[in-house]
Formats: structure tokens, sequence, C-alpha cells
């Protein structure tokens, strides 16, 4: 939308909030309107109510500084349209939060202060200006992610006829040896046979089971693996509910679902070893609504959007970028399909996952559009 469009759209509504014209409520960029002389936000639409994590109630009110903290760049932009020299202004800038503050997030971003008719009202709309370059690079990933998941289901289905002839050769073994002590290693030959099938059946499995699709509540699926995990993990985890509990019904598998996210909380409670030990391990089960999400390049109104945050150590740099290959794991002895499973669940919802790391900070990130209900003949 032209800054001059947006100016006229905003004629004559400059006492309340209920007044603001709808159509901003519509735009995918996050706006906001503030007074000119005390920064305070009088409007946000739900676009930056989604991009700040916060409700269009809590913000209103705040100031412009209160979110972004008061740079020069933000500052100096804000009072050339205030006082008049230009209509509007553009620049990319980091928009930092300052310490403590109610928005905790950094957003690299394209900024866009306007001047409105009512010269007591200013409008500032911002996107990210990694999002395209994130969704290219996502894509790529995907891409690459899936030729690696074909190459093992391929290479699955050549081991598990020959697998099962070595596990029957090992046992017609066992039943003809004359010392029962040389049976320790038929033994070996057998389990380690079965331990190879079920690799490749955890490998095969996504895509031989049918998809059950209803409509089931996101948190009741969280709260059973948030049960399973302190289950197995009972002392020294906190597992924290942030639940936005407004959420409609997703359409989907539930079991499927509930095994992707079981696998990353699993995943990410094994990594809290250390912090377990200390009796400081969390892990933030977080839920939102997300709007005008773009998913495999698919344009959606709403999302499920879910966040499984731990304050562990990290995903070490050299696999971060291949987790969700399979076999890759950075924890020993583990097998590296628990996050490739994950993915083909989540993308056979037409989904997407993506995992951001850093030392005491880990987020894994699920999107899953909220489609109709198709009906049945």
């Amino acid at each position: 939308m032209s800054a001059g469009l947006l100016r006229n759209s905003f004629k004559g509504a400059a006492t309340a909030a209920p007044f603001f014209p709808t159509l901003l409520d519509q735009m995918p960029n996050a706006i906001v309107v503030f007074e000119a002389e005390t920064q305070q936000l009088v409007y946000v639409n739900p676009a930056a109510e989604s991009a700040l994590d916060l409700s269009r109630k809590s913000l209103e009110g705040q100031s412009v500084h209160d979110l972004f903290g008061d740079t020069g760049a933000l500052s100096g932009m804000i009072s050339e349209v205030k006082l008049g020299h230009v209509s509007a202004q553009r620049q990319e800038m980091v928009l930092h939060s300052l310490p403590g503050s109610i928005h905790q997030d950094s957003i690299q971003a394209h900024v866009v202060v306007a001047a409105l008719d009512d010269p007591d009202l200013i409008l500032m709309e911002w996107f990210p200006i990694d999002q395209q370059l994130r969704s290219e690079r996502d894509e790529r990933v995907t891409q690459q992610v899936e030729a690696n998941k074909q190459l093992m289901r391929n290479l699955a289905h050549e081991i598990k006829n020959p697998l099962g002839g070595i596990r029957g050769a090992a046992q017609l073994l066992e039943f003809e040896l004359p010392e029962k002590g040389l049976r320790e290693y038929t033994q070996v030959i057998i389990k380690e046979s079965d331990r190879l099938q079920d690799l490749v059946d955890r490998l095969l499995a996504p895509h031989r089971k049918a998809h059950l699709i209803e409509a089931f509540n996101v948190h009741e699926a969280l709260e059973r693996v948030r049960s399973l995990v302190l289950a197995e993990f009972p002392k020294g985890l906190k597992i924290i509910r942030n639940y936005d509990t407004s959420l409609p019904d997703v359409m989907g598998d539930r079991e499927q679902l509930i095994q992707a996210t079981l696998n990353i909380v699993h995943n990410a409670a094994q990594a809290l070893s250390e912090e377990i030990s200390q009796g400081i391990a969390q892990i933030e089960l977080k839920t939102r609504v997300a709007r005008s999400v773009t998913i495999a390049k698919q344009r959606y109104k709403l999302a499920m959007d879910l966040h499984v945050i731990d304050n562990g150590p990290g995903i070490p740099e050299e696999i971060i970028e291949r987790i969700f290959f399979p076999l890759v794991s950075g924890r020993e002895g583990g097998s590296g399909l628990g996050l490739t499973l994950a993915q083909t669940f989540v993308q056979q919802h037409q989904g997407f996952i993506a995992c951001d790391s850093r030392p005491g900070r880990t987020d894994f990130h699920i999107q899953i559009p909220y489609r109709r209900q198709e009906r049945t003949s």
C-alpha cells in the first residue's frame, strides 16, 4: 500500500481505535499508528500483534521506543516526518528491544514511517527483510532433505530382504551348532539383524501408514507429550505451558503430530542432561496463531504456530544445517531419525519445521496451516 493511500485511509480517524479502517487489519505487513507528540501507540494491526507476539490491548498505550529502543535511525525518521520535512521515509534497520522491554526479540526489517492526514498521528510499517531469503533457503533445504530421504528409503528397501535372509540363516545355524557356547555368536547376529530391521522399518514407516484426518485440539496433544516426557524426566526438568487457548482445532493426523512433537521435546530433554542435574532445565511449549503465512509458495490466511524452546547447550554448528537429514545426530548413540520423522509428519500436513539454535536457547518452530475440513460422500 502506498504512503499516500495510507494517509488518506486515516483521514478523520484520529480519536479512537474503533474508527481506524478495517483495511489495515487485512494487511500482511506489521503496522502501528502512534501519536506524534507522545509517540504512544493508538492502533496495532493483527500482523503487528503476531510479529511482536503481544495483543493489541497490551500494546496500545506503549511507546514505540518501549518496543524498539530509542535508536538514532528510527528517531531520526520519526522526527523528519513529524516536522513535515518529508511525507514518508524508508530504511532498512534492525529494530532492537531494550533490556527488560515488553518485546524481547530484535527484528531486521524494512521500515516505513509515514505522515497521515491528521498531523497528530504517524504510521509505521515494517516487514522482515530476511523473509524472502528464509523462504528460499527453506525451499532448498526441503528439496535436499527430500532427496536424502528418498535415497534412504531406496536403500532401506534394498537392505530389507537380505537382512531377513541373514537372520534366518543365523537361526538355522544356531539349531545345528554342537556346542551351546557357540550360540552366543549367532545371538549377536540375530540381535544386530533385529536392530537393523527396526531401523529400516522406521525409515519406511511414515510412507506406509495411512493418515487419519480429524479435527483435534493441539493443546490436548501437547499435554500428552508433556506428560510422557515428564514421566521419563520427573526431576530437574520444567516444561512450561505458554498456550493461546483461543486456537481453533487443527485438521490432521493427531497421532502423527503427537509423535512429531514428542520427538522434538524428547530430544530437547536428552540434550538438557547437565541442566537437569542442576535442576534448571526448562522446555517451553508455545502456541500462537500466525496470520498471512507462506509455506512452500502457498499462501494461507491462518496457521497454527508452535515453538518448542529449551535452554540447553544448543545444536553444534557443524550439523545445524543438516539436523533434519536421516541418520544425522548430535548425540552419541542417537539414531538421527527423530527429527527426520518429525519433518516428514509436519510436511505431510502442508506445514514446515525449522530450527534456530544458539547456546542457551534452541527453538524448533512448526507451522501448520488451518484448512477447511473436506467433505466425504
